[in-house]
């Protein structure tokens, strides 16, 4: 596959931990912590193919609402994950980085949070953002809020706002555009997940339930957007003549 072809940067709705343990007849927390190796699997994946960004969504704004246990095993999952990979992705050279509201999170969390971001900040190989009570809708409130705030500083009036203004205020503004979104699971919609960067993304949905995507499944992913034609408006015709 030719570089170009290539998505830089690729996001991933990880979803069928519980179904996938149920399956085997076991309780959906511990498919929560199969999906770990998934989420090393991707790693992987993206660091040798030259991807320069890959965002999970590990939690939802939504995700609350679940049993009080299994939003426990979560919280003390990524606990665990910050604790033993952020030296393995410092040195492999991975930034890391958490979107979302963490103000939810606890403090001891946050902390650890910090000092994981702090860690990587100067690594270049690959940025592993990861969305942390994170809701697309609440993406686009709090970059309304701080354009609103930036605008009234710098003194500009509502005609002068334009997209641009907007985007930088939204997650991930400082990445690569939003090439392909891969939800696993079977399930077709993006769940309330980077509404605003998803405008031009190729969409890519799998049956494979998350603790059973591999480097293989990435790469069936990568693959499929390799072989469509991205227009961004134009027309197919349009598109050829700049190829």
């Amino acid at each position: 596959m030719t570089q170009n072809k290539m998505p830089q940067h690729v996001a991933i709705i990880m979803d069928g931990n519980g179904r996938w343990a149920q399956k085997k007849g076991k309780i959906r927390t511990f498919g929560h912590k199969a999906g770990v190796e998934s989420v090393r699997a991707a790693v992987r994946f993206a660091r040798q193919n030259n991807i320069k960004s890959l965002t999970l969504f590990a939690f939802s704004s939504e995700n609350w609402k679940r049993p009080a246990e299994e939003v426990g095993v979560l919280m003390d999952l990524f606990n665990f994950v910050l604790n033993s990979e952020a030296k393995k992705l410092n040195k492999n050279d991975v930034r890391l980085k958490i979107i979302g509201d963490t103000s939810r999170f606890d403090p001891k969390l946050v902390t650890k949070i910090q000092k994981a971001e702090q860690l990587t900040e100067n690594n270049t190989a690959l940025i592993l953002n990861i969305a942390a009570n994170y809701g697309g809708r609440w993406d686009i409130v709090n970059a309304a809020k701080q354009l609103v705030k930036s605008n009234l500083q710098a003194g500009k009036t509502i005609d002068e706002i334009d997209e641009q203004d907007f985007h930088q205020f939204v997650s991930l503004a400082d990445q690569p555009e939003l090439d392909l979104l891969i939800r696993t699971g079977g399930e077709h919609r993006i769940s309330n997940f980077l509404m605003w960067q998803c405008a031009y993304a190729e969409l890519y949905f799998t049956d494979t339930l998350w603790p059973d995507f591999d480097e293989q499944a990435f790469q069936l992913a990568v693959d499929d957007f390799a072989e469509r034609q991205r227009r961004f408006g134009l027309t197919g015709e349009q598109v050829g003549e700049q190829g």
